[in-house]
């Protein structure tokens, strides 16, 4: 196991720097997710034809992951911000293998639909362990800006959410569509151990002060005044029925995203029922599970969730919609959709490297607003005809906002969350995301129907091109970006 306190000084500083011993763990834990939400997409079109389920029903495949995940992420965070990331990294990465050998075995869709949910559970820790354990050695090292570790975390996700469809693409030739979740198994294995030997066992005795100002909550009263917060037992520490009202809300909503329609009506209220429980759960409780008179008074911290939400749907719309419509209405075999990708893979790269130098994050933001809305509209111009130099184009386009927008959204996050809740509000960002996500599947299904032609690719293409519009003018009002970034000498790797 690597100590936590193993960093070497940095050049020129009596300080240390970060603990390069956890990265390994840390990025691979954290790609887990995106790789299982990206080699999906090639997939989807042999499994449909092999299992004799058209696109309609497949689309549950990506909404089982997401569901598991936007209700798993938040809660796993807080048990990190709790106990540590150890134990739930190792619990949750040896469940991935278990649904890698559930979804390699699978009889039918029904079980492949289980093994998504269990992949969305089994990947929910991996990301809010990487920002716990980014936050505690910012706090060892002295240095509350560690871009470096924050750019490695943005470009390792999102080149693992664009080589996706291609890994996706080359499993299938070689192996058929079962060989996408057999991959998981040596991946989780591998997770497992870099675990057993990297992460530390105790989680890190820190206490920060956060960095906005809001109303105090119970358990920063008792700090300031010189108490001890309120420990209680674990179930009160936990807020266990906070916990159940927040997936009750969750679970309501996002089955109703997945197939919006007016008999579905109850879906929306039991998700404003539980919604309006939660809130007043929360609002007494002596330790939240999600401390909304903190979050209410984050409203910098809040707009980012918003943004997030619309940024998925239109980057998930490309993703899912854009490459079946590659195989179903262009003409190209899962491995060529999945080289299609690559232009998106190398620029989407480079841009998160080169900008991942500066924590300010406005300017990413606009730039990659502008890149979505320019990538819709030339989605619009294409058709079954179209030369391959425009679907080339169009990932080209993509890269941009690929590249600039998680790096910029992970970084607000990061100044922006209380610090002692820094793994919850990580994975708070996920849920949104994967929200996005939803409308995205639920957007893409509508779009396309039993069959993924240029006219459904064209609905798609204004739903993604409305999303894009809508961030762009979330980022263009919000005047807190410009204090987004915190202060502080940028942790080296």
């Amino acid at each position: 196991m690597t100590d936590a306190k193993a960093g070497c000084p940095e050049a020129g500083t009596d300080k240390p720097g970060f603990d390069r011993g956890l990265l390994p763990p840390m990025l691979l834990g954290s790609v887990l997710n995106p790789i299982n939400s990206t080699i999906i997409a090639v997939a989807l079109v042999p499994i449909g034809r092999a299992l004799g389920a058209p696109a309609s029903q497949t689309a549950w495949l990506v909404s089982a992951l997401y569901l598991a995940t936007s209700l798993g992420q938040p809660v796993v965070g807080r048990l990190i911000d709790v106990f540590g990331p150890r134990r739930l990294f190792l619990l949750s990465t040896g469940l991935v293998g278990v649904a890698g050998v559930v979804g390699a075995l699978a009889p039918g869709l029904g079980v492949l639909i289980g093994a998504r949910v269990l992949l969305g559970f089994g990947t929910c820790a991996g990301y809010p362990a990487a920002m716990a354990l980014v936050r505690s050695e910012a706090e060892r090292t002295g240095r509350d800006s560690p871009g470096g570790v924050l750019t490695a975390l943005a470009v390792a996700n999102q080149t693992v959410a664009v080589v996706g469809p291609l890994l996706g693409g080359l499993l299938i030739a070689v192996g058929g569509w079962r060989a996408t979740f057999a991959l998981n198994v040596p991946l989780a294995v591998a997770a497992v151990l870099l675990g057993l030997l990297r992460l530390p066992r105790a989680k890190p005795e820190a206490k920060p002060t956060a960095r906005f100002t809001a109303r105090p909550t119970a358990q920063s009263t008792a700090q300031s005044t010189g108490g001890s917060p309120p420990r209680g037992s674990l179930a009160a520490r936990l807020d266990l029925p906070g916990m159940g009202l927040f997936a009750a809300m969750l679970v309501s909503l996002l089955l109703f995203l997945m197939n919006p329609h007016l008999r579905d009506w109850y879906l929306l209220a039991l998700a404003a029922a539980a919604g309006a429980a939660f809130a007043a759960r929360e609002l007494r409780a002596a330790t939240p599970f999600i401390d909304l008179r903190v979050l209410g008074g984050n409203v910098p911290l809040l707009a980012t969730y918003g943004r997030a939400l619309v940024a998925y749907v239109v980057s998930y719309s490309f993703l899912y919609g854009f490459t079946q419509w590659t195989e179903e209405g262009f003409g190209l075999t899962p491995f060529h959709a999945g080289l299609a990708q690559i232009p998106m893979f190398l620029l989407a790269t480079g841009v998160s490297i080169v900008s991942g130098r500066s924590t300010s994050v406005r300017g990413k933001l606009l730039l990659g607003a502008v890149g979505q809305i320019t990538a819709c509209l030339v989605i619009l111009l294409l058709g079954g005809d179209s030369p391959l130099w425009m679907l080339l184009l169009v990932a080209l386009i993509f890269g941009v906002p690929q590249g600039l927008n998680n790096l910029a959204l992970q970084n607000s996050v990061y100044f922006q969350a209380d610090p002692e809740r820094t793994a919850s509000s990580a994975g708070l960002l996920r849920t949104f995301a994967y929200i996005g996500s939803m409308v995205a599947s639920a957007a893409t299904a509508a779009s396309f129907g039993q069959h993924a032609d240029t006219g459904g690719l064209h609905r798609l293409a204004w739903v993604m091109l409305g999303a894009g519009l809508l961030y762009l003018l979330l980022t263009l009002f919000d005047r807190t970006l410009g204090r987004t970034a915190g202060t502080g000498t940028r942790a080296s790797l």
